[in-house]
């Protein structure tokens, strides 16, 4: 099991790494996370929900990803409250001390015959726990730090973060406020994020192993513009918000309000060699870009007001007259674009509700009960309005799309003369159909589909579209986001077996070796 110091210490990366090589090794190996509380999550090929990081993992570790990784998903929906997915189906939406006093209790039975099943399928099961195993207020209750560990008897290794600092007060500190049985299964630490001259750490190291006597399995150094998707927007505050003298041609600003879900839709733009993606939070900073793209929300009628109450709908009209090209709206922000919002079963709120929309589109939305959870296949619908470049209008029918779907939310378009459609998809439950819609001219468009800019073609050939807007030549395909994927895992994880002690690791887990 790898447990970490705190949140945000690079649990799921290790994770991902060790799992990498050990597949590499010619171990079959699973990750499991018993509860995650996440915004950005991953569906798996049978259309359930489960956390971004464990649908990673399992994709690190070339296997396909299943509820069973995941059985508990967590999705705030406030500030106190969160929608409760298990087995990726919603099952209920508590407050904080309803799921610690009505739902944990019962919560033992399905995370552990998921860890069973995991264990009978594979060599090896990757545990992952969640925040701190050293949190005195939750761990009466836990299910996903020590207590699982003890549990399922597994060793655990314990990760902290040296870029924050403290690194040996947290690793101490975390040892001194666990229990003696549980101090006891902590066979190693792994010490992440470093920068700098190793030789110049080795004597706190030194006092860390005399001090504690557990070993340093590694110092694992920092590993800048790695492409692989974060799980927690928290990593959103060190995006960049303003261009800062960017040398790309193209400027997307992605509107961050508090809910934003699904932000690794972005990743493939960030990577391509000529757009800028900044993540902004104020109208204030906002400009004119060549696009806005309202992102995924776990509350669209929240985060709606958010915008209104921040001063970005009326940035975004005077940039759309300032030049920008595009407003896109993927998810929650489609049903933003749209005309009215309804609530009438309080899905997103405490009780029925029913707001205006941005007014782009002629739509609404009604929030439903059931949720669509879905991965789709398809290719542009005819006549379709995004504006594409180095490409003819039937040449486009011809271009891939695939993605996924999850709302709870059914769209419905009023004036189908106004607006074109953008996709027709052949869903994975069987269903044909024309899905997202947008201006005859381009400049306003929605989708439910997550995962588009994962189209290298449909990718690329949408910002030469704004390329040519601009009067710059287009660049056709500059890579494979499936294959750049690849690159970074096999990157991660040569970095880590470079730095890591794997004979100990495997030495801990009761494992023989690579074989040579």
């Amino acid at each position: 099991m790898i447990q970490g110091t705190a949140s945000d210490v690079g649990k799921s990366l290790v994770t991902a790494a060790i799992g990498r090589i050990m597949m590499q090794d010619g171990y079959r190996v699973a990750p499991y996370k018993s509860q995650n509380m996440a915004l950005n999550s991953y569906v798996t090929e049978d259309g359930k929900e489960i956390g971004r990081a464990q649908g990673m993992q399992a994709e690190a570790f070339g296997i396909t990803a299943t509820t069973d990784m995941n059985p508990i998903l967590l999705k705030p929906s406030g500030e106190m409250s969160a929608q409760i997915v298990v087995h990726g189906v919603p099952h209920t939406a508590l407050s904080a001390r309803e799921y610690r006093e009505k739902f944990l209790p019962e919560a033992k039975d399905t995370v552990m015959s998921a860890l069973g099943r995991l264990r009978e399928a594979y060599d090896a099961v990757l545990m992952e726990g969640a925040g701190s195993p050293a949190e005195i207020n939750l761990k009466a209750r836990d299910i996903v730090n020590m207590n699982l560990a003890g549990w399922a008897d597994a060793p655990v290794i314990l990760v902290a973060d040296i870029d924050r600092g403290g690194v040996f007060a947290f690793l101490v500190g975390t040892l001194e406020l666990l229990e003696p049985h549980e101090r006891a299964r902590v066979k190693g630490f792994i010490i992440n994020k470093f920068r700098g001259d190793l030789s110049l750490l080795q004597p706190g190291l030194d006092w860390l192993e005399q001090r504690t006597g557990i070993p340093v399995l590694g110092v694992l150094p920092f590993l800048p513009q790695l492409r692989i998707e974060a799980e927690d927007s928290v990593v959103l505050d060190a995006a960049p918000a303003r261009l800062a003298g960017s040398s790309k041609e193209l400027d997307i600003a992605v509107i961050r309000y508090p809910r934003i879900s699904n932000f690794t839709d972005f990743d493939p733009l960030q990577a391509e060699p000529d757009a800028s993606v900044r993540y902004v939070n104020t109208a204030a900073e906002l400009g004119t870009p060549d696009v806005i793209i309202l992102p995924g929300t776990k509350n669209t009628a929240a985060d709606l007001a958010f915008l209104r109450q921040q001063g970005f709908s009326a940035a975004i009209a005077a940039a759309l007259r300032q030049g920008t090209q595009q407003l896109a709206g993927i998810c929650g922000g489609y049903q933003m674009l749209g005309q009215r919002l309804l609530d009438p079963d309080a899905v997103e709120g405490s009780e029925p509700g029913e707001s205006e929309g941005l007014g782009y589109l002629p739509l609404s939305t009604v929030f439903l009960q059931h949720k669509t959870t879905v991965r789709v296949t398809g290719t542009l619908a005819g006549g379709h309005p995004l504006q594409l470049g180095g490409v003819t209008q039937q040449e486009a029918a011809n271009i891939p799309v695939g993605g996924y779907e999850i709302h709870m939310g059914a769209t419905t378009n009023h004036d189908a003369a106004a607006v074109r459609s953008l996709f027709r998809l052949d869903r994975k439950d069987g269903q044909e159909q024309l899905e997202g819609w947008g201006t005859p001219d381009g400049r306003i468009w929605g989708t439910y589909l997550h995962g588009l800019f994962h189209n290298d073609e449909l990718r690329r050939r949408w910002l030469d579209g704004l390329r040519v807007a601009k009067g710059l030549a287009p660049k056709a395909v500059t890579f494979s986001a499936a294959d750049l994927r690849e690159q970074e895992f096999d990157r991660l994880a040569s970095s880590v077996r470079e730095n890591l002690n794997m004979e100990a690791v495997y030495a801990i887990m009761g494992l023989p070796g690579k074989e040579e």
